[in-house]
C-alpha cells in the first residue's frame, strides 16, 4: 500500500465500468478494503469481483510520481512552461488546428470540463475527443437522431420491471456484472419474465436466457427491422403513440417491409422457428428493454442498428413508461459525464453543437471570443492527422491509444514521429507514454475529488480518501496551470474542483428553457460543503424536476423542434470487411470476466489475474486444424498478428473467433487486440468497427513453452519469442515459449536471469523438459519449469515458497517436481476470483455430495459474493460424471 491514507472510511464510486456502483473504501491494516455502499441506487451494496478487488490496486508500484521530459525529472513549473511554450509555438505557426487533446471516461467530470473548455473555448480548435468515441458513438448520434438530445431515456429499474429483457452484443454477466446480477434476482423474484440473449456467441450472459438468438455476426439491424415488421403484422404498434409523438413512422415501416420472416432469416443465419418466438416475445409484452453495448456499437453501421432498435421502441410505444426502453450501456465510469461536457469532437458544450446560436451562447459563458465554430477530429481520424503531420501536437489524457485504437500499430509509428506527445496518467510506463515527450503525473483513483455519471444519467461522487502520492496533481489542476501560461488566467483560475461544477452546471441551464436535455443548474449554486456531501441524483435537475428525473418522455415530448421523435429507415448491411480465402474467420473482439480495459489498474491484481491469466483465441475445434488446448496460435489480419494461447470450443460459432481485448506490451509480448483491427468507422458516428474482422489461425510451433517465477515484481520479461506476465504477490511470474529447443538449458537460462550468486537446484528431463529452483540463504530466488508442451507446475505452491520456503529436502523435491508436498491435492485453475476457489476444489467438493450451486456455496463460499462465476458453477454441475448423477439421493 502507498502509506498516504488519509486514515478515514469513504463513500465514493468505482473506478471501473459504466454501471457506476458506489463503493465504501475502508481503512484496514495498512491499506483499505472495499465493499458496495448499500445507499447507492446502482449497486444497493453488490460489488463485482473487479470492485471488490480495489484496494489491491492502490499501491506505488509503477506510478508516474514527478513530471518527466524527455525521461529525466523535471519540476512542475518547468514541465508546465514546456508544455504552454511548446504548444503555443506550434499554434502560432501551424494554428490552431494542428493541436488536439485526446480524454478518457476515466477523467472525472471536472477535468473533462476545463480540458473541453480550455481547447473548444480558448485555443479555438475543435479537436478535442476521447476514447468513449471507441464505445459509445454511435449510441449518441442515434439518440440525437431520435430524440433530439443524447439521452438514455430509463434507468436500471426498467430491467427489474420489464416483461422482457432483450440483451444484444452485451455479456452483461462479464462485462457489467452488478446489473446482469440484478437481473438474474428479477428473474427469480418473477419467474415470468423473459430474457432474450441476441449475439453470436453463447456467453456467461446466456445463463438466464429463455432464448439465444446466435445470429450471424453483424446482422442485428435486419433482425430489429424484421421485428418491426412482425409487429405491424401483428397489429402491436401504437398507432396514437407514432401519430401524435413521431415523424417518419411510414417510411420507416415501408423499409422495413422488405424484411420478411424469411429473408430476415437467412440474412441473420436464424431459423424462421427461431425468428418467430422472438417476435411473439415481443408481441405478447406489454413492456420490455433492450439493453444494448459494443456488438452493436462497435461497427461500421453502429447508428442504424442502434437506430433499428429505437425504431422498434418508438413504433410500439415501449418507452416513457416503467420496464420500457431502448438503454445502451457505457463501459467506463465517466463515459457519459465526458459527453455532458462536449468531450467529443462533434459537440461543443453542455449537449450543445456548433450552430451559430450555440456558439455564440458558450462564448457568452465563457466570455471567449475564439470559441471554436466547427467540430474536430474524431478519434480515429485525429491519429491518422496526427500520422500524416498535420496535427503536430497531442495532449493524451488517462488513455492508452496505442493499445486501443484500431490499427494500433499504425497509432504507434504516427505518435513516434509527431513533434510534441504529452501525456498525462498515473503509470510512468504504458504503451501510450513510452512515445511521451513530456509526461505529467495524474491523481489516480482514491486520489482524485469529483463527479461521474453513469449509465442512467446519475452523477456520484468519487471522493478522495488517499492524499496525492509525490507529485501527482489532479488533471483540472495541471490543465488550468497551462491555461493560466497560455494567457487564459481569468478563465481558468479554479481553486476548488466544486468551482468548476457549479459553472458546468450553470452552462448547461443557460438560456435552456428545456430546450437541452441535459441540465443540472438546480445544482449550480452547491456550496463546496453540499457539492463534497452530493448524494447519486440522475439528471435532468433543475426547476422542473429538483430532486432529478428517473425517466424521460412520459409526456411523449421529445427534444427536436416540433417536440416530436423520429423514426429513420434502416439499410441493414453487414460488415465491411468478410472473410476471404486468407482469412477465413471473423475476430471478435471483447471483454473478459475479470479485467478491464487496457489493464493499467486490473492487472495489478493478482486475484484478478487468476480466473484468465493470459491472452487466448476462443475458436471452434472444426475450424482450426492441429491445435489443442494450451497450444500457441498464430492469429493474422491483413494488418498484424499475435500470439495468443489456444482455447478451443463447442460453443464458440464456426467461423468466428474470440480475442480479448485487454492485453498490453507491459503485459504479453504480441497481444494488442487493436493491430489486428482494420480503422474502418461508421460515417455518422465515427466510431470503429472492433468487432468483426478477418483473420487466419494457425499453430505456432513451439519448441518449448515454460513458466518462470523471479523474486521481486519490478522485472523486466525475457527477451523470448513468447512471454506473458502473470501478477503475483512479491513474485515475477512470467509464461514464456521460443520455437528452437536450447542446447543447453543451464547456459540458455543463465542468459535470461542472472544465476552466478544463486545455488541451484535443477532435474534435466531430457526431451520432456527441464526443471530449475534457485536459492540464496535459504530464500528462493527463482523458480523454472519448462517443457515440450505447456506445463502445469502449482502455481499457489510456486508463490508461496517464495515467502515461505519448504523445510524439508521432500518438500524441495516436491517444489522442484511443481508440485505439494506430501501429496496435497492441487487447487487447479481459479473459477471464483472473490475467494480464491479452484476448480480442483470444486470437483472435490461435488465428489463429497455437493451437487448444486447453493450446496457449493454453502462448502466453499464460490458464487455468494458477486455471482459472476455462477455460470461456471452450473457448467461444472452439468458436465459431472454419470456416477455422480447416479449416486444423488442415495
Amino acid at each position: 500500500m502507498n502509506g498516504l491514507s488519509l486514515g478515514r472510511e469513504a463513500a465514493t464510486t468505482c473506478a471501473y465500468c459504466g454501471v457506476g456502483c458506489g463503493v465504501r473504501m475502508q481503512p484496514q491494516g495498512e491499506g483499505f478494503s472495499a465493499s458496495g455502499d448499500p445507499r447507492h441506487p446502482a449497486n444497493s451494496g453488490r460489488l463485482c469481483v473487479k470492485g471488490s478487488a480495489l484496494g489491491e490496486t492502490l499501491d506505488l508500484q509503477g506510478r508516474l510520481l514527478r513530471p518527466e521530459i524527455h525521461g529525466q525529472p523535471v519540476s512542475w513549473p518547468t514541465a508546465l512552461d514546456a508544455v504552454a511554450t511548446q504548444l503555443q509555438a506550434i499554434i502560432a505557426e501551424h494554428g490552431p488546428q494542428a493541436v488536439a487533446f485526446y480524454g478518457s471516461g476515466q477523467l472525472l467530470t471536472e477535468d473533462y470540463y476545463v480540458a473541453n473548455k480550455l481547447m473548444k473555448g480558448f485555443i479555438g480548435s475543435g479537436n478535442m475527443d476521447t476514447n468513449s468515441r471507441l464505445c459509445m458513438a454511435s449510441a449518441v448520434v442515434s439518440y440525437k437522431r431520435a430524440f433530439g438530445a443524447d439521452v438514455v431515456p430509463g434507468n436500471y429499474q426498467d430491467l427489474e420491471l420489464a416483461d422482457t429483457v432483450v440483451l444484444v452484443g452485451s455479456n452483461t454477466a462479464w462485462a457489467h456484472p452488478v446489473l446482469y446480477q440484478r437481473l438474474v434476482q428479477a428473474k427469480k423474484s418473477r419467474p415470468a419474465m423473459r430474457v432474450v440473449v441476441i449475439d453470436p456467441r453463447q456467453t456467461a450472459t446466456c445463463d438466464i436466457a429463455d432464448l439465444h438468438l446466435s445470429l450471424q455476426p453483424g446482422s442485428d439491424a435486419a433482425l430489429f427491422c424484421g421485428a418491426l415488421h412482425a409487429m405491424a403484422e401483428r397489429g402491436r404498434l401504437d398507432q396514437d403513440f407514432l401519430l401524435q409523438h413521431t415523424e417518419g413512422a411510414e417510411s420507416t415501416l415501408a423499409a422495413a417491409a422488405h424484411w420478411t420472416l424469411a429473408r430476415t432469416a437467412r440474412f441473420c443465419g436464424l431459423s424462421e422457428e427461431q425468428l418467430l418466438a422472438f417476435y411473439q416475445l415481443l408481441a405478447d409484452s406489454p413492456s420490455w428493454v433492450t439493453l444494448y453495448s459494443m456488438g452493436i456499437n462497435q461497427s461500421s453501421s453502429g447508428v442504424d442498428k442502434c437506430q433499428a432498435i429505437i425504431n422498434l421502441h418508438l413504433a410500439t410505444g415501449t418507452l416513457g413508461r416503467p420496464g420500457c426502453g431502448p438503454f445502451s450501456i457505457t463501459g467506463q465510469p465517466n463515459a457519459m459525464g465526458g459527453r455532458e461536457v462536449g468531450g467529443l469532437a462533434n459537440q461543443l458544450a453542455a449537449h450543445m453543437a456548433f450552430g451559430a446560436e450555440e456558439v455564440d451562447r458558450v462564448s457568452r459563458f465563457w466570455e471567449s471570443d475564439n470559441v471554436t465554430t466547427q467540430p474536430g477530429l474524431n478519434a480515429v481520424d485525429l491519429f491518422a492527422a496526427i500520422a500524416e503531420g498535420s496535427v503536430k501536437a497531442v495532449w493524451i489524457m488517462g488513455t492508452n491509444p496505442l493499445v486501443s485504437l484500431p490499427d494500433a500499430d499504425r497509432v504507434r509509428h504516427g505518435l513516434s514521429r509527431c513533434p510534441l506527445v504529452i501525456v498525462s496518467d498515473i503509470m510512468r510506463d504504458t504503451d501510450t507514454s513510452r512515445v511521451a515527450h513530456i509526461r505529467l503525473p495524474a491523481l489516480g483513483w482514491g486520489e482524485k475529488n469529483g463527479t461521474v455519471t453513469n449509465s442512467e444519467r446519475c452523477i456520484s461522487r468519487q471522493r478522495r480518501f488517499l492524499a496525492p502520492p509525490g507529485e501527482a496533481r489532479a488533471d483540472w489542476w495541471i490543465l488550468s496551470q497551462v491555461a493560466q501560461r497560455l494567457g487564459f488566467g481569468k478563465a481558468f483560475a479554479y481553486q476548488h474542483p466544486a468551482e468548476i461544477f457549479r459553472e458546468h452546471a450553470a452552462l448547461s441551464g443557460f438560456e435552456n428553457q428545456g430546450t437541452r436535455a441535459f441540465d443540472i443548474s438546480g445544482l449550480a449554486t452547491l456550496s463546496n460543503a453540499q457539492w463534497d456531501e452530493l448524494a447519486p441524483c440522475q439528471w435532468p435537475i433543475n426547476s422542473q424536476h429538483p430532486q432529478g428525473c428517473a425517466r424521460l418522455f412520459s409526456d411523449g415530448r421529445f427534444f427536436h423542434a416540433d417536440a416530436k421523435a423520429r423514426l429513420l429507415p434502416i439499410v441493414p448491411r453487414l460488415a465491411v470487411n468478410q472473410p476471404t480465402v486468407n482469412y477465413p474467420l471473423v475476430m471478435n473482439s471483447g471483454r473478459i470476466r475479470d479485467q478491464w480495459h487496457t489493464m493499467t489498474r486490473s492487472g495489478k491484481s493478482p486475484r484478478l489475474m487468476q480466473h484468465i491469466s493470459e491472452p487466448f483465441c476462443q475458436y471452434h475445434p472444426a475450424d482450426v486444424s492441429g491445435v489443442v488446448a494450451g497450444d500457441l496460435l498464430r492469429v493474422a489480419s491483413s494488418h498484424g498478428w499475435l500470439l495468443l494461447r489456444a482455447r478451443p470450443d463447442s460453443l464458440q460459432p464456426r467461423g468466428s473467433v474470440f480475442v480479448p481485448m485487454h492485453w498490453n506490451s507491459l503485459f504479453s509480448q504480441q497481444a494488442r487486440v487493436g493491430a489486428l483491427i482494420e480503422a474502418h468507422t461508421d460515417p455518422l458516428s465515427g466510431q470503429p468497427e472492433s468487432k468483426q474482422m478477418p483473420v487466419n489461425v494457425r499453430r505456432w510451433p513451439a519448441a518449448f513453452q515454460a513458466e518462470l517465477f523471479i523474486r521481486g515484481v519490478q522485472v523486466e520479461p525475457p527477451a523470448v519469442e513468447y512471454w506473458s506476465r502473470i501478477s503475483q504477490p512479491g513474485v515475477a511470474h512470467f509464461v514464456i515459449a521460443e520455437s528452437k529447443l536450447p542446447a543447453d538449458w543451464l547456459a540458455w537460462l543463465n542468459k535470461h536471469a542472472e544465476l552466478s550468486t544463486l545455488t541451484c537446484q535443477y532435474a534435466d528431463l531430457g526431451a520432456e523438459g527441464f526443471h530449475l529452483l534457485a536459492w540464496r540463504d535459504g530464500e528462493l530466488c527463482l523458480a523454472f519449469y519448462a517443457h515440450h508442451q505447456r506445463p502445469q507446475p502449482d502455481r499457489q505452491t510456486v508463490v508461496a515458497a517464495f515467502a515461505h520456503p519448504p523445510a524439508t529436502a521432500a518438500g524441495r523435491l516436491a517444489l522442484l517436481a511443481g508440485k505439494q508436498d506430501q501429496g496435497k491435492p492441487a487447487s487447479g485453475p481459479v473459477i471464483c476470483s472473490c475467494f480464491g476457489i479452484g476448480e480442483g476444489q470444486i470437483k472435490r467438493a461435488m465428489a463429497q455430495g455437493c451437487h448444486t450451486v447453493l450446496q457449493l456455496g454453502e462448502r466453499l463460499k464460490c458464487g455468494t459474493n458477486c455471482g459472476s462465476c455462477l455460470p461456471e458453477l452450473k457448467t461444472l454441475i452439468a458436465a459431472r460424471p454419470l456416477s455422480c448423477v447416479a449416486g444423488e439421493g442415495q
